[in-house]
């Protein structure tokens, strides 16, 4: 592969990656970490063509036809065309979030997932008492009052100490 192969492929990928979740539009889809591949077809002819690849974060998430409306218009944006393709195996974990997306999430009132999903290939012991982090005030003196909150992707929390409701993107 030639500079010129590696520098439409790195475009054809930020392209891709500032389309934003709908859910939460504070992330992109890359730092869900839900943008798998980005292919690049006819770099440097008039008219490029991609294949973006893209994983659900579950099985049946109303978000993605919408995500992928909101790749095609970005590429059809950039005059490409471009194909979408969504993949579940393997199936989307919170491992694949970036440090970045997670920083994202607290700032926007979010509490991140702490820890790593069971799907990431990690084994060991099972913590039974999750303690969540309040978002607002960093409290850990925090209490579920729902285990779905405003998507199947989180849980709303309240803090006792500062009180206030925030939802809680689940380890999955």
């Amino acid at each position: 592969m030639d500079v010129r192969e590696r520098t439409a492929q790195q475009q054809a990928w930020d392209i891709a990656a500032r389309v934003c979740d709908p859910e939460i539009p504070v992330l992109t889809i890359a730092d869900l970490g839900i943008l798998r591949s980005v292919e690049v077809y006819g770099a440097g002819s008039p008219a490029p063509a991609v294949r973006v690849t893209i994983t659900p974060t579950y099985s049946g998430c109303p978000a993605m036809d919408a995500i992928r409306d909101d790749v095609l218009a970005e590429f059809a944006k950039e005059g490409y065309a471009a194909e979408v393709a969504m993949v579940l195996s393997p199936a989307w974990t919170t491992d694949w979030m970036s440090a970045e997306g997670r920083a994202k999430l607290e700032e926007y009132g979010i509490a991140p997932p702490s820890g790593h999903s069971a799907a990431g290939g990690h084994s060991g012991p099972i913590r039974l008492a999750l303690q969540v982090k309040c978002p607002q005030c960093s409290s850990l003196h925090t209490k579920e009052l729902t285990r779905f909150g405003s998507t199947s992707c989180k849980a709303l929390y309240v803090c006792q100490d500062c009180k206030e409701p925030f939802d809680y993107f689940k380890v999955l």
